[in-house]
């Protein structure tokens, strides 16, 4: 039998189909929900559920044990089990389309021994004016994207990015032996919801894993010369000091930018290191007792994203005020990243 789901903020209303998930019935009747990845792992399509249930054929990882027990579910992977009245966010109505271009490589650089630094020139782009924190889709031979994030704000028609090589992998893998400036790329952009809520007074905790500081760092540059820019904490977490690519930069920020604060966590340190140790988000919890003034912007691997939010969300932060890229988990095996 179909099932009727009301949109709470209009009173619209739509039919879902037996086993049909809840974000394919709402674009399907002209409602353009808020998402991202499809897969349940990054949780852009996260909803509140007012009344009614549902269920899914596997839990998404991008859905944490808190916020089930809050009532929020993920369209995506939603199966409606019942009638349904839901809280869920459209697309605004400034929200840019995605297209194809031709982009050129101008430069190729090393950040350090597995991130190298992308810069494209994408001509017929210039006027994209992508929200910082989104993403692209670099386009293989056989149709397949790679995605990975923009590393600064909006400038022009040049575009740059931080990419990790993944061992094996079809894009990253041979992105220094097979490429060099000069060759020309297939690219689909912008991409993603993940950016700054500009209509927000809060301060921003902003928590990075790995090259998840790429699409972080786009969102920071794009405040940095604003009169009325917030006050910004970084935690950026990797394995090994030789994994802070961006180190000497943020530190410098740090000394001469007196709304933003800088804090590097190792979770595999020498006994060189004398900074934070252990994981990123537990770094975050040992240092903030309350969060519930701030906003959070999370963007690293799946696991990261779920101890942090978990971790936040037990030092009194809204859930509705953590944002995330999960930005690993629809191609952790063929090397996307961010």
């Amino acid at each position: 039998m179909t099932y009727r789901i009301t949109l709470s903020d209009t009173a619209d209303t739509f039919e879902v189909q037996p086993g049909e998930p809840l974000l394919d019935a709402a674009e399907r009747a002209g409602f353009p929900l808020v998402h991202d990845c499809r897969f349940g792992g990054c949780g852009a399509c996260r909803i509140k559920l007012l009344s009614g249930q549902v269920d899914y054929e596997e839990p998404p990882f991008g859905l944490t044990e808190e916020e089930r027990d809050q009532g929020y579910a993920l369209a995506c992977q939603a199966l409606p089990q019942s009638d349904l009245t839901v809280s869920a966010q459209l697309l605004p109505t400034g929200h840019i389309p995605a297209d194809f271009h031709q982009a050129t490589i101008e430069r190729l650089d090393k950040l350090s021994h597995d991130v190298t630094h992308l810069v494209l020139k994408i001509p017929s782009a210039r006027e994209v004016a992508f929200h910082p924190g989104q993403y692209l889709n670099v386009m293989l031979d056989d149709g397949s994207p790679r995605s990975f994030s923009m590393a600064s704000p909006p400038q022009g028609e040049t575009f740059d990015f931080h990419i990790r090589r993944v061992p094996g992998g079809y894009f990253t893998g041979h992105l220094e032996t097979h490429y060099q400036p000069g060759d020309i790329l297939d690219v689909e952009l912008p991409l993603g919801t993940f950016r700054h809520a500009v209509d927000s007074p809060r301060d921003l905790l902003m928590v990075a894993g790995g090259t998840g500081l790429a699409p972080i760092k786009s969102i920071i540059e794009s405040l940095l010369d604003r009169p009325d820019a917030p006050n910004i904490i970084l935690y950026w977490g990797v394995r090994h000091a030789e994994d802070l690519y961006l180190d000497e930069r943020l530190h410098h920020w740090a000394r001469t930018l007196p709304n933003f604060r800088y804090v590097p966590v190792l979770s595999e340190a020498d006994d060189q290191w004398g900074g934070r140790r252990g994981f990123v988000h537990e770094a975050v919890c040992q240092d903030h007792a309350d969060l519930s003034s701030f906003d959070a912007y999370l963007c690293g691997p799946p696991p990261m994203i779920a101890a942090a939010k978990n971790g936040l969300a037990q030092r009194g932060m809204s859930v509705e005020r953590i944002f995330s890229d999960s930005f690993n988990f629809t191609h952790e095996l063929d090397d996307s990243v961010a």
